[in-house]
């Protein structure tokens, strides 16, 4: 039996075992507006939709393409399902990385097509780190790297209404779906 758990839409989904039509961006949007960075240690509500729209901030700035932009908008899409767990821990959670990465590739080949290239992780992947640093910066103090990450834009570090957020990280995967389908010339069913 697959365990599941009901989403906001309604739509069950077994976390461990997804099927690629249990996976809904407005359930997304959703749990990762309401979902704080830092496991909750920063000193205002800021969400994991607001650090992805972030990272796609960045990489807009950057000029990057709108497929790459999306891959860094749907980066952290997996934790909608799976939850936020901080880096340290998540370091000591085999399994857990494991069900994320399925799961996360799952949710990027439904939207991005393909999955990413490995150029487009590494893009991602800087994007979050660069995200990553200057939260902990603004929000604490603290510099987690000793060399400060290259940023082409740094947000607005504000707390933001959940429902706010949720239809900013909606409207511009919208935007993004429809200019990554006139570069690319595919699109798959949402």
């Amino acid at each position: 039996m697959r365990e599941k758990i009901c989403t906001f839409s309604g739509i069950h989904i077994s976390p461990a075992d997804p099927r690629p039509e249990e996976i809904c961006i407005e359930d997304i949007a959703h749990a990762l507006s309401l979902m704080t960075r830092a496991n909750g240690h920063f000193p205002v509500f800021y969400s994991v939709a607001q650090h992805s729209l972030d990272c796609a901030a960045m990489a807009q700035a950057e000029g990057r393409s709108s497929r790459e932009v999306l891959a860094c908008l749907l980066h952290d899409a997996s934790e909608a399902y799976l939850s936020d767990i901080t880096r340290p821990v998540k370091g000591c959670l085999p399994e857990y990385r494991r069900i994320e990465q399925v799961l996360q590739e799952m949710i990027y080949e439904k939207y991005l097509i393909a999955p990413p290239t490995e150029r487009e992780r590494e893009i991602v992947k800087r994007m979050d780190d660069t995200c990553l640093y200057y939260e902990f910066e603004h929000f604490t103090g603290e510099k987690l790297f000793d060399v400060a990450p290259q940023a082409a834009v740094l947000p607005e570090y504000r707390e933001c209404p959940m429902r706010e957020v949720e239809k900013k990280f909606l409207a511009l995967f919208e935007k993004l779906m429809a200019q990554t389908v006139q570069e690319d010339g595919v699109r798959t069913d949402q």
